[in-house]
């Protein structure tokens, strides 16, 4: 997406949390352990007091020195105490802001991911958007060069899905665009990119893939299509969905995006030419001859 929902809000760095996160943790830890060292400071201290003639022979100078030894300790239990309250409060504020910063952090992610599903992915399917998908097959071309692997495209299109609209309503419609979303996208794996390029066209982009293997995939697609459940419709029952699809491989059959959606967009028109619910490979013979 072109738009950065951080540019319009407040502008968290996650390091930035995380490094408070560490020093309110530095934090606890101190104070846990001065807590513990005191503790045991006073322990110490007072059970001293059990032998008297280690501090002093004479019991007048021992009262004397017990005198002053009970001020000193109570003056460092209130020190310790104050120092506690402070620490604790510092620890509170400390998490209250960093509170504050997850919840603003939460709304920056939210708008990001709102933002993402508008600019990136066709509402109905789920799948990514013309747009998006355009941008990515560059960077996968431009992948394909450096690594000089093949790159492969697939344009999908539903055979008589007008006729459905027409027939059954778009409400069925829609319905069966997802079920072949998600057929297809179960057929794929995950290093290819299935999008919704507009009404019942969809593109399928398979790295690493040459024509061979994408004519595989084809067919595994289109058997797949064919045994594909679609809604029921007690007045007229649906036929079975079938969908032809064209293919075409980079750099062999293109240079440029436009070109290689060309190339894939003619294999399309050849296989519904030949009957459509099959796939065709685009040769440029057939493109003269034709």
């Amino acid at each position: 997406a072109e738009t950065d929902p951080s540019q319009t809000g407040t502008k968290i760095r996650p390091e930035a949390l995380r490094e408070n996160f560490r020093k309110l943790d530095r934090q606890q830890w101190w104070l846990w352990s001065t807590t513990v060292l005191v503790l045991i400071l006073l322990t110490i201290a007072i059970a001293s007091f059990e032998f008297p003639s280690i501090l002093s022979k004479e019991q007048e100078t021992y009262s004397f020195y017990l005198n002053q030894a009970v001020r000193a300790l109570v003056g460092l239990v209130l020190v310790f105490s104050v120092y506690l309250v402070y620490q604790q409060t510092m620890i509170i504020r400390m998490r209250n802001q960093l509170a504050e910063q997850l919840e603003s952090l939460t709304k920056v992610q939210n708008l990001t991911n709102e933002v993402y599903k508008l600019a990136a992915l066709d509402q109905l399917t789920g799948l990514y958007n013309r747009r998006f998908c355009k941008d990515y097959a560059r960077k996968l071309m431009a992948m394909a060069r450096r690594k000089d692997t093949p790159l492969g495209f697939l344009i999908l299109d539903l055979d008589h899905f007008k006729n459905i609209n027409d027939v059954y309503g778009h409400e069925i419609g829609d319905r069966i665009l997802k079920q072949f979303s998600k057929t297809v996208t179960q057929s794929m794996r995950e290093t290819n990119l299935t999008a919704r390029l507009g009404g019942e066209e969809f593109i399928i982009l398979l790295p690493d893939t040459g024509a061979k293997a994408c004519q595989v995939v084809a067919e595994r697609i289109r058997n797949a299509v064919a045994r594909m459940s679609v809604p029921q419709v007690k007045e007229k029952p649906i036929p079975p969905i079938t969908v032809s699809l064209g293919i075409a491989v980079y750099p062999e059959h293109g240079a440029s995006l436009e070109e290689m959606l060309q190339a894939s967009d003619r294999a399309l028109y050849e296989s519904k030419r030949s009957g459509r619910n099959r796939s065709a490979l685009y040769s440029e013979e057939k493109e003269i001859t034709g």
